[in-house]
């Protein structure tokens, strides 16, 4: 999508900013934040690890690694907030759960992701997030226009550091509703189709 489009949903929406955390890349939300002007483009990374999926937020340089441990280094080594997406959700492969040894290396839990078919991934979640004091954060998690503003945090400031010492303080609120149905199907539909077009290429 392009990012104009993007900010004009969101706006649309009634949001103030964005994260932009696409899958093993930060290029893309680098390159929004150049191109959008007036408006808060968070720059993030949902990195595929050997254990799973975290999210990276307020990245300036990319992720290279992708052991779990030595990619939270990283992260936090540039002063970015280590955040577990869909911690829960046994539909997808790239979930990561963390255990009790491995909440004390992240800085917080997606307790709502707009994506979990189910709700009950999405309220396991929220009750770890309560059992380890663990900061809480949400997440349309938006393939398609339609899913952006689904979900996402309610802080006090634009500014990106006192939305980050929010996040960690547990001083945002969360808010979300489930994306539609037909936009699991359609991912899926793409996700083939690019898997056969990139055989095709190298056939």
């Amino acid at each position: 999508m392009e990012y104009a489009k993007l900010v004009k949903f969101a706006i649309r929406r009634g949001l103030q900013g964005v994260a932009i955390t696409d899958h093993n890349t930060m290029k893309g939300a680098i390159k929004a934040r150049k191109e959008i002007k007036n408006f808060l483009i968070i720059v993030g990374s949902e990195i595929r690890t050997n254990k799973g999926e975290i999210i990276g937020l307020f990245l300036e340089e990319e992720v290279k690694s992708r052991d779990l441990i030595e990619v939270i280094d990283e992260i936090k080594a540039q002063d970015g907030i280590v955040i577990v997406p869909h911690p829960f959700d046994k539909i997808r492969s790239s979930t990561f759960t963390p255990s009790e040894k491995e909440t004390k290396l992240i800085d917080g839990i997606e307790v709502f992701n707009s994506r979990c078919i189910f709700s009950k991934y999405n309220l396991m979640a929220f009750e770890f997030a309560k059992l380890y004091s663990l900061p809480m954060t949400a997440g349309s998690d938006a393939h398609f226009a339609n899913e952006i503003g689904l979900a996402g945090v309610i802080v006090n400031s634009n500014d990106e550091e006192e939305i980050r010492r929010d996040i960690l303080r547990r001083e945002v609120r969360i808010f979300g509703k489930k994306s539609f149905i037909l936009n699991h199907g359609s991912t899926k539909v793409i996700k083939l189709w690019r898997k056969l077009r990139k055989s095709g290429l190298q056939s």
